[in-house]
């Protein structure tokens, strides 16, 4: 988006009339004023009576998209902008929410504080955007025109973190949805976000807002104050705020207290939960199976033995087992226990799977940000007319997890821990890493909760000097910058070698046991009873085996910055015009996980090692802009811009990009501009220097698990044809090889993107009132990307491709299973290989109309998606997305809003369009039993706003139908309750908000 001339053009005071005309014209048609400094009797923005020849007054302005300032309304690329007043009148938050909403996105799937629980770039508590749904990276987020740089933790920080942006300072937000790495340089792939501060302050404002959900859980609080001073050679302005978001956990919902199958059964009715899991105990569809992807059940209260015959218990079937739960009513075979897995037809759920402490599960993960904001400039009066500025911006983040920990605790063949009864038993003739040998019982224990937390510190300090460079008409622009970013994140975790230790035991006094080794203040594991089955545990040994432990990560990013713009030459329609600058930026990232992580040492746990290493990249730009037409026939206006940028990275060496665009004016009321340009995305530092990873996913991630409770399916034909049994249960971790690719000579990607649109402008009477359209078609295309698939997603994607391993695909990353354990082995690492491709257009429409003593505004936006497509190898086929589930074909948003006199009242929708996945998977929604489709999904929301001298209260209520997500089946797509996992559905439910400003 735009640099612009960065802080000239951001210190430039846009009237009411200037920004209507731009929204008129951009494609977000969402523009109101950007200052805080009006006329007294300005109107409501967009008043019909606002005439755009008023604009002709102001001095020229930079659009977002471009460094060069323009004198015209249009924009050669398309813009939205979005103000403080529309943010507030909303009920956002903070401008994280704003962002990843509708508007914003289009409807592609954002990381939010929903994905507390899952391994996102960045670390959990991280909020990133992602344009057009290319992900975070290749999105470019700017503060007044400068790059916003990477903060987080663990080692794969590499965006921006929105959580550390101003809110109470910023001004308005440009979003520009358009490829420009010729005018920004790396990440401006899919597009750019400026979020630009207020300007010229000269008052105290105090603010508070406070946003409550209906059924609790997931408030929100927000406190800030802004003040600052202006004088005749100097401004200054500071602010402070304090944000809290309270947890909502899986038990403040209804439609998550139960995840279920959720599947028909059409053999007996043609209706959802018919074809669930039936609990034997219960008689009900039971709550949290493990059947797959999306059932977030886990097996607890069970052993695992060798095959013996036994009572089954209640629905098992058979009479040898290898899986069993305590029953102190059984008297022969295994006395005390009835057998819950193991036969041909036994079902995986007859075994407990869910403990009422899952529920305490963070939804919505908590957070504290507490940011601090200082910009200034001073006019020298001397060097050009220069002006030297300074920006300084603070930001701590606090945020936590609840999770929920499963304990498979093994107990050696022949331990005096082992029951009599027991003693025989022989689960595993292989050693696993808390045993010395054969295993005799497994014990699947329901541990409990487990807490994740972050503490982020980031600062950006920016110093500059802006004036009239040598010729009179030209300016400069010298800015240095440096970010930082430094956190510590802490889990829990079982310790490998203190749990070894403590199982390896002797007969102590009293009938007790001790550890052989009692080094390090050893405490014994338990004796394997029906209670420690059950979960219930020695203190003493959880606080000795269960212990927290803390990484850092630490990220750092050093900017100079040198602009020059103004007129090059004359041309008969008026001046050429250029922009040329170099720039220096380097990073650095040093990741240091716990050194039980490092050392291999976390029980069930991923193992990492240090990520670290840094880049460096020198560029040159160059802009130039030429009226080759103005006030003819059929030509009010033609301009082409043409921009070029040179780029030389330490890590993969020099590149070009260049952007070809122009705007067409035949007529007043109709402008036509088309822009085609290449771009680029170095890859991230992390990307490049990721430790490397030997790390473990649970058993249950095995895609062949059960498989024969999905008869006819292709997942259950591909494990079949590894010679699986229909019941098959692994008993092996699923191990991940992942490492960063510089070694391996990871490159940048490349991209090509192309944006046409027309906007509408017809002159109408004033009885009509103003009508304008605009539509742009986008398509953007990545090659040689640098891709991670993710080693479910890898599993998923191999063991459902009709193809499997003789096709290739993502089968070439999963090794053949390990002969005896069936155990999987799945790479993961970063290299360039995929293809995305993404097309679409962005419809706007705006009406404005003075109706009684007011003026009635009514815009509408709506996305569609042709083309949302991608490929992890060169000789593999597109995969179109487009429509499924998560990838919306459609989405749009309706901003209605009546202002009067000190009166606002707005009415806003958002909707995402329905999808179906049942084409790409190749199955018949007809007859396939699971749910593979949403329903159009729409939230709406009202609020008023009034103002009364130096106060200004608003308030409203967001999502007031209080429309819940709809459900999807398991075994498919990662859910939350039986909802997809999915940023665009709202998991708060109907909202209240109050925002109060007082201005002294």
């Amino acid at each position: 988006m735009s640099v612009r001339n960065t802080n000239r053009l951001q210190r430039n005071t846009l009237s009411v009339a200037l920004l209507s005309a731009l929204l008129l014209t951009a494609n977000a048609a969402m523009a109101q004023e950007t200052t805080e400094t009006k006329p007294a009797d300005a109107q409501p923005t967009g008043a019909a009576s606002e005439k755009k020849d008023e604009a002709t007054e102001l001095g020229a302005i930079t659009v977002t998209g471009s460094r060069i300032a323009r004198d015209t309304f249009n924009s050669v690329s398309p813009v939205q902008v979005i103000t403080r007043e529309e943010s507030t009148l909303a009920g956002f938050a903070s401008t994280a929410s704003l962002l990843q909403g509708t508007a914003v996105t289009g409807g592609t799937a954002q990381i939010n504080n929903a994905f507390g629980g899952f391994v996102v770039d960045g670390g959990p508590g991280v909020n990133t955007l992602s344009l057009r749904g290319l992900g975070a990276s290749r999105t470019l987020i700017l503060l007044n025109g400068r790059r916003v740089a990477p903060a987080g933790s663990r080692g794969s920080v590499g965006s921006a973190d929105l959580n550390v942006l101003p809110n109470a300072m910023i001004d308005h937000v440009e979003v520009l949805k358009d490829g420009a790495s010729s005018i920004y340089g790396s990440d401006a792939v899919a597009g750019v976000v400026n979020i630009v501060t207020r300007d010229k302050v000269n008052d105290l404002t105090v603010e508070a807002q406070y946003n409550v959900t209906e059924d609790g859980g997931g408030d929100e609080t927000r406190y800030s104050l802004v003040w600052g001073q202006t004088g005749d050679r100097y401004d200054i302005s500071a602010s402070f705020e304090a944000y809290d978001r309270n947890e909502l956990t899986l038990g403040d919902r209804d439609w998550t207290r139960c995840n279920t199958d959720y599947r028909r059964n059409l053999a007996i009715g043609d209706f959802w939960g018919s074809g669930d899991t039936i609990d034997p105990i219960t008689g009900k569809p039971k709550c949290y199976p493990i059947t797959g992807t999306g059932s977030n059940g886990v097996t607890i209260n069970t052993i695992g033995t060798n095959n013996i015959t036994g009572v089954a218990a209640k629905g098992a079937t058979g009479t040898v087992f290898n899986r069993w739960r305590p029953n102190s009513a059984v008297t022969t075979g295994l006395v005390g226990f009835e057998g819950v897995g193991g036969g041909l037809t036994t079902n995986t759920n007859i075994r407990d799977t869910f403990d009422p402490k899952m529920l305490n599960r963070s939804l919505i993960s908590p957070v504290k940000v507490r940011t601090a904001f200082l910009q200034g400039g001073y006019d020298l009066d001397a060097l050009g007319g220069a002006e030297v500025y300074f920006e300084l911006l603070g930001n701590e983040r606090k945020s936590s997890q609840t999770g929920y920990r499963q304990l498979s605790l093994d107990y050696w063949k022949g331990s005096p821990l082992i029951p009599a009864n027991l003693q025989a038993s022989t689960f595993q003739n292989a050693p696993t890493a808390i045993t010395n040998g054969p295993v005799g019982v497994r014990a699947f224990i329901g541990f409990g909760n487990d807490k994740s937390e972050q503490e982020v510190d980031y600062w950006k300090g920016t110093a500059g000097i802006k004036g009239d460079f040598i010729w009179t008409d030209w300016n400069y622009d010298f800015a240095l910058s440096h970010a930082d970013s430094d956190a510590n994140y802490t889990f829990e975790s079982w310790l490998t070698d203190r749990v070894k230790q403590s199982l390896d035991v002797v007969a102590g006094p009293g009938g007790t046991f001790v550890c052989r080794n009692p080094a390090n203040g050893c405490v014994a594991a338990p004796a394997l009873t029906s209670a420690v089955i059950g979960g219930v545990l020695p203190q003493a040994w959880k606080d000795w085996t269960f212990v927290p432990v803390t990484g850092s990560t630490k990220y750092k990013e050093t900017t100079a910055t040198f602009n020059i713009d103004g007129p090059l030459f004359a041309m008969p329609y008026g001046e050429a015009q250029g922009a040329f600058g170099v720039e220096y930026r380097k990073a650095k990232i040093d990741d240091t996980p716990p050194i039980d992580s490092q050392n291999g040492n976390l029980y069930n746990l991923t193992s990492a090692a240090i990520t670290r290493g840094s880049d460096s990249v020198w560029e040159a730009y160059g802009e130039v802009e030429f009226p080759l037409l103005s006030g003819m026939s059929w030509a009010e206006e033609l301009t082409m811009n043409v921009s070029a940028r040179l780029t030389d990275y330490d890590s993969y060496g020099s590149d070009t990009t260049y952007k070809i665009g122009g705007l067409w004016t035949p007529f007043n009321w109709i402008s036509l501009r088309g822009a085609y340009g290449t771009s680029y995305r170095a890859p991230a530092l992390f990307e490049q220097f990721l430790g490397a990873t030997s790390g473990f996913l649970s058993n249950q991630n095995d895609p062949c698990n059960n498989y024969g409770a999905d008869p006819g399916s292709i997942r259950a034909a591909n494990c079949a044809s590894e010679g699986l049994p229909p019941n098959f249960v692994a008993t092996q971790s699923v191990q991940v090889l992942t490492a960063g690719g510089a070694e391996a000579g990871l490159k940048a990607e490349t991209s090509k993107n192309m944006t046409v649109g027309v906007i509408l402008q017809p002159e109408l009477s004033e009885s009509i009132g103003d009508i304008s359209f605009a539509v742009d078609y986008f398509d953007i295309e990545v090659d040689n990307g640098v891709s991670r698939a993710g080693a479910t997603n890898i599993l998923q994607l191999c063991y459902d491709d009709p193809d499997f391993r003789a096709g290739g695909g993502f089968c070439r990353l999963v090794d053949p299973r390990t002969p005896g354990s069936n155990a999987l082995t799945v790479h993961d690492s970063y290299v360039n290989l995929a293809t995305d491709k993404v097309r679409g257009y962005d419809f706007t429409l705006r009406y404005v109309r003075d109706i009684g003593p007011g003026t009635l505004r009514a815009t509408t936006e709506i996305t569609h998606y042709l083309e949302q497509a991608s490929k992890l190898f060169s000789d593999d086929p597109l995969d179109d997305v487009n429509g499924t589930i998560n990838n919306p074909e459609y989405s749009g948003t309706l901003d209605v809003a009546y202002g009067m006199k000190n009166w606002k009242i707005r009415y806003g929708v958002e909707w995402v369009g329905a999808m179906q996945s049942y084409d790409f998977f190749g199955l018949n929604g007809e007859t396939d039993p699971r749910k593979l489709y949403v329903k159009d999904y729409f939230t709406h929301n009202i609020s008023g706003q009034y103002n009364f001298d130096t106060w200004e209260v608003t308030a409203g209520i967001q999502n007031f139908t209080n429309a819940t997500p709809p459900s999807i089946s398991s075994g498919v797509y990662n859910r939350v309750g039986n909802a997809p996992l999915y940023s665009g559905y709202d998991y708060v439910g109907r909202t209240f908000f109050v925002n109060v400003s007082k201005t002294f």
